[in-house]
């Protein structure tokens, strides 16, 4: 894979990363049994939300709008303006109109349209760690792909907390931030996986993250992939997101088969399989997303157009 060039990962990121998503919406909250007896194994359209194939969730909305947030640079109070106007006027959804919110994301936003600001709109509690601010952070992490690490995962603790500010989201965040530029740089899925959990283990030693690490020790061991199939959860809860992710992608071998296999784990398809798709989409590149998945999306053309606008701002960034 080590001839894939930076921009085809970056836009296979990208597009592998909405069209995990546009595969899951369909089938999203039905669980591992329904998918055991009818397995996705193509794009499809209606099921759920009763939307045509190609269409994608909130999950590739706020994707999107955190792309186009960091056009001009990184700006927390940029991308939180944008998440504003999505909620409020459809902005960024396939066909016009918000739906699937996240109840912490809705929180977060309707204190920001109360004048808080982005960094500290998001809920800190324990029980503020759903998967919304994972499912989003893909553009921050190849955005910082040219910083320092450190750098990085500070705006994507920024980035983060615009929705969920407990240190949990945001280590998560900043732990699939690492993979993803371990992946940008050539390395192998283990390769990748090992070094940067090496990382983590050395960036989150201080507080407020130490206390976290003990809730990342699955992954942290360097050995998720080899833990069963019904050993990984695929609800709404970061962690688990983060980790039935990780562990999709280690136990495939190519683009199509780590989404599929997101999506048939069940539940918060949409989700499980754009954080999939992400990291699936950057190790394999442009190339390996099916041409017939990517030609479904709708709106492929403005979306088209904001990756390509985006990754050439990252080269210049």
């Amino acid at each position: 894979m080590g001839d894939i060039s930076k921009k085809g990962r970056m836009l296979g990121g990208l597009w592998g990363a909405i069209v995990g998503d546009a595969l899951g919406v369909p089938v999203e909250f039905k669980g591992r049994d329904a998918r055991a007896e009818d397995p996705v194994t193509d794009m499809r359209g209606y099921g759920t939300f009763s939307l045509p194939p190609g269409s994608w969730s909130d999950d590739s909305s706020l994707m999107l709008c955190t792309a186009e947030g960091l056009l001009e640079g990184f700006d927390a109070d940029q991308i939180g303006k944008l998440f504003v106007r999505w909620f409020a006027e459809g902005y960024r959804t396939p066909h016009g109109i918000t739906f699937d919110i996240g109840m912490g994301t809705r929180q977060a936003i309707s204190r920001m349209q109360s004048g808080t600001t982005a960094r500290m709109a998001g809920g800190d509690e324990e029980s503020n760690n759903g998967n919304g601010s994972l499912m989003r952070i893909l553009p921050v992490a190849l955005y910082g792909s040219v910083m320092s690490e450190e750098e990085m995962l500070r705006c994507a603790r920024e980035a983060s907390s615009i929705t969920h500010r407990h240190p949990r989201a945001m280590m998560a965040c900043g732990i699939y931030c690492l993979m993803i530029r371990a992946l940008l740089e050539g390395r192998s899925p283990r390769v990748a996986y090992q070094y940067s959990m090496e990382q983590a283990r050395r960036h989150y030693n201080v507080k407020p993250f130490r206390e976290e690490v003990p809730n990342f020790g699955r992954l942290l061991l360097g050995d998720i992939d080899s833990l069963p199939e019904d050993a990984i959860a695929s609800d709404g809860y970061v962690l688990h997101t983060l980790e039935a992710a990780v562990w999709c992608f280690l136990n495939t071998g190519s683009y199509r088969e780590a989404v599929l296999k997101a999506v048939n784990l069940g539940w918060d398809t949409d989700t499980t399989a754009i954080v999939t798709g992400g990291l699936a989409g950057v190790h394999y590149g442009l190339d390996a997303v099916p041409q017939d998945w990517r030609d479904t999306i709708v709106r492929k053309e403005d979306i088209g157009a904001l990756f390509e606008k985006f990754v050439e701002t990252i080269k210049t960034a």
